[in-house]
């Protein structure tokens, strides 16, 4: 099933992002569950969160991975959703 993983960072967290990013990238390509992600971006183009698509066994299996995850770690998002998912076109 795929889940989608919507975070958006704290305000004033950019270093958090700019610090933690290598590892959070490098976490993205340790495991076979990432169907795609990219930064959610504002209108000036800086990164203000994460779109994360999880090819996922169930729910318990994204929560774990959003719980490993560099980023949620260092505390950088204010909020996070999973969410199944139901990809149409792609």
């Amino acid at each position: 099933m795929f889940v989608a993983l919507i975070a958006h960072d704290k305000p004033g967290a950019l270093a958090i992002r700019q610090e933690n990013r290598p590892a959070h990238l490098d976490y993205l390509k340790s495991t076979d569950l990432v169907a795609q992600a990219g930064p959610l971006l504002d209108a000036d183009g800086a990164m203000i969160g994460s779109l994360i698509i999880l090819d996922v066994e169930d729910m318990a299996q994204a929560q774990a991975w959003a719980d490993g995850d560099p980023y949620g770690k260092a505390g950088l998002f204010q909020s996070v959703t999973l969410t199944h998912w139901n990809r149409v076109i792609g």
